[in-house]
């Protein structure tokens, strides 16, 4: 195999160890391959590159990958899956146009694995940097190419970063560039990136946001050095632009110092190739989605135009409880604070009596009340039950339900939703926490965050006890910006307990937030995740989730509406990264503040993309509800294997739903009313 200008040549005698990787459609291929000698493509990158050949159809290539030690930097993985992302996305809708030989094919990838990696097609030209002499007539159509790669990019909202002489290749007769692992989406914080001259000066320093401009200054300054033979100015226009003609009358305003001064890339290829701008525009496709985002809106509108019910039973408002009394989680029965029922549990988990009478010291008493509990005898029929005091004397408390199929992965989504709040998440909102019940809360950070932490997966949820009824697995006091604590506890059951149709499940009519989980593999007929239905012996079910189905069912409602908050989480959202919209909102950052239409352009994409592929049964929580926001998420990052996440885990919007909720009852205070949260404005 002849060598590529980005790798080394494949030895004839190269051992030929099987390689299995995801092809572009979905599909899984294992062939014999062999390999050439790896090589740094940049030494400031971590990802390394080697010719291949794929023995199974002597197929050329070139592997992208990361080396075991490098994978286990979450920094590094990510760079592989911007540039995966980038490469797959423009592939699938550059597909049989004339633009595709713009940018590199892929033929495969494996990401989830110990040395993950990108198979390419053999790359098409020499790195710009190693052309010596290049006419003037070329010069303008490698201008073109390369601002119409811009262009191309920029329609989907994507500034790539890494230009340069070294990813830009010419074949003779056009541009294929590279650099990939350097785009960024449009509008997010710079961070440092590049070199001088080539990056843009903001660029270089990681000041303001990505602009489709920076790209523009980097392009020029690969120009120039193309034309002079010799880099430009980091911070300015070249001195000598007017000596060339090429440059001279439409790259000026391009070595602004701020990309305020820049043209864009489209005004940029007006300028270099006006027909060239005309057929682009003319060419544009449309993604399919329009149908489904009008649907989305029109389901908006109509809940905004319901008779709204009499009193805001989700957002706090009376419920006829005497004051001090709160609904039992369990019993569904109204409980107040006695101090003569407390107990606290000995050393082999026991419960004892707790006489508070003989603790006279207000500091001890107030610890040892935090780690007691109270039975509740409020339902003498009702199996014998504790809650937390703290539980008691806090306000009202507020019941979260997960549900969904056992699956779906609903206690990785709780687990890391619960840590990220433990972490701080909630303080950009005004929120503070604490726990409810020290030792429930060190149990379940021993049991459940630390190990999914560190990579193992955990275990599927356990069903419903002997005594049959639901217990919350972990609670939390939560503080809002005013000073007004709540209590927050959490439900997570096992698949097979949500789809009972017996008493097990009454605790439902107490709850006051439920948090539907999608499993992607169950929903969606996409051929990117057959191999993961084989893999768990599982099929697409165009009926939905059986567990939404059957609470739904369960919930009492007195209008067109549930009046419940809710959110629908598309979990295990990593599986999906390289799909439009999953690879655009997995990478967006927590908002800083909410407002009344905070998550609906994501609720609009992610109930298009379920519209669009599974069909209206897997709606069914969003059509049921009022107030409903559907959300992109993933608990880990990645796929796991044997048992483990080979990179750990990498949790990803996994707090919004929880947001979401808090807004819709209060405790997250955003502009205008928390009955409006959910359905973009104030409701009629």
């Amino acid at each position: 195999m002849s060598p590529t200008p980005l790798g080394r040549p494949v030895s004839p005698g190269a051992p030929r160890p099987h390689l299995a990787f995801t092809d572009p459609a979905g599909r899984r291929r294992t062939t014999p391959a062999r390999f050439g000698r790896a090589s740094r493509r940049d030494p400031a990158l971590p990802q390394q590159i080697r010719n291949a050949l794929l023995d199974d159809q002597g197929q050329q290539c070139v592997q992208v990958f990361l080396s075991a030690a490098d994978a286990t930097h979450p920094a590094a993985r990510a760079l592989l899956d911007t540039e995966a992302g980038t490469a797959l996305h423009l592939g699938r809708t550059l597909e049989n146009t004339p633009y595709a030989p713009l940018f590199p094919s892929v033929i495969g990838y494996e990401l989830d694995t110990t040395e993950p990696f990108l198979l390419y097609a053999a790359p098409r030209g020499t790195a710009a940097g190693r052309t010596h002499v290049m006419s003037a007539s070329d010069q303008r159509v490698f201008a073109r190419d390369l601002t119409l790669a811009l262009c191309l990019l920029d329609a989907r909202g994507l500034v790539p970063r890494g230009i340069s002489p070294a990813t830009v290749l010419w074949d003779g007769t056009s541009v294929q560039f590279w650099g990939l692992e350097g785009v960024a989406r449009a509008g997010r914080p710079r961070t440092p990136w590049g070199r001088a001259p080539f990056a843009s000066p903001e660029q270089r320093r990681g000041e303001g946001l990505v602009d489709s401009r920076d790209a523009v200054w980097s392009a020029a300054q690969v120009l120039y050095q193309l034309v002079t033979g010799h880099p430009g100015p980091a911070d300015r226009a070249p001195a000598d632009l007017d000596r060339h003609r090429v440059l001279a009358g439409t790259l000026p305003r391009a070595f602004a110092p701020a990309a305020a001064g820049r043209p864009t890339p489209g005004s940029l290829l007006e300028l270099l190739a006006p027909e060239e701008a005309r057929r682009l525009r003319s060419a544009a496709p449309g993604d399919g989605t329009r149908p489904h985002q009008e649907a989305f809106a029109r389901a908006l509108e109509a809940k905004r135009r319901a008779p709204a019910p009499a009193e805001d039973t989700a957002g706090g408002a009376s419920d006829g409880r005497a004051p001090g009394e709160v609904l039992c989680p369990y019993c569904l029965e109204g409980i107040q604070f006695d101090p003569g029922r407390l107990y606290v549990t000995d050393d082999q988990m026991l419960y004892r009596s707790l006489d508070l009478s003989r603790i006279g010291n207000p500091v001890r008493r107030d610890d040892i009340m935090r780690g007691a509990v109270q039975q509740c005898t409020a339902d003498p029929d009702f199996p014998e039950h504790h809650i937390p005091v703290p539980y008691l004397t806090h306000g009202r408390p507020l019941t979260v339900a997960m549900i969904g199929q056992s699956s779906t992965g609903k206690s990785h989504l709780l687990t890391q939703m619960i840590a990220e709040i433990t972490d701080g998440g909630l303080e950009r909102y005004g929120v503070g926490w604490q726990s409810v019940n020290p030792e429930q809360h060190s149990r379940f950070v021993r049991e459940q965050v630390q190990p999914l932490r560190s990579g193992k997966v955990l275990d599927h949820t356990s069903g419903l006890g002997r005594d049959g009824f639901a217990r919350f697995v972990e609670s939390l006091l939560l503080t809002d910006a005013r000073g007004r604590v709540r209590p927050v506890a959490f439900f997570d059951l096992g698949g097979e307990d949500l789809v009972r149709t017996d008493g097990a499940l009454r605790f439902l009519l107490g709850i006051d937030a439920l948090v539907f989980v999608v499993d992607p593999a169950l929903a969606l007929p996409l051929p990117q995740l057959d191999e993961v239905r084989e893999r768990w012996g599982t099929e697409v079910d165009r009926d939905g989730d059986a567990a939404f189905g059957t609470v739904l069912d369960r919930l009492p409602r007195t209008g067109p509406y549930l009046e419940t908050p809710a959110a629908m989480v598309l979990g295990k959202s990593d599986l999906l990264r390289f799909q439009p919209p999953v690879d655009r909102w997995l990478g967006e950052e927590p908002p800083a503040a909410v407002g009344p239409d905070q998550f609906l352009e994501e609720s609009g994409d992610v109930y298009a993309l379920l519209r669009q592929h599974a069909g209206a049964a897997w709606l069914r929580p969003f059509d049921a509800f009022r107030r409903c926001t559907l959300h992109i998420a993933s608990a880990t990052g990645g796929r796991e294997s044997q048992g483990r996440y080979p990179a750990g885990t990498g949790p990803r919007r996994v707090l919004e739903p929880l947001v979401s909720l808090l807004a819709m009852h209060g405790i997250i205070e955003a502009p205008g009313s928390a009955a409006s949260f959910g359905v973009g404005r104030e409701a009629q």
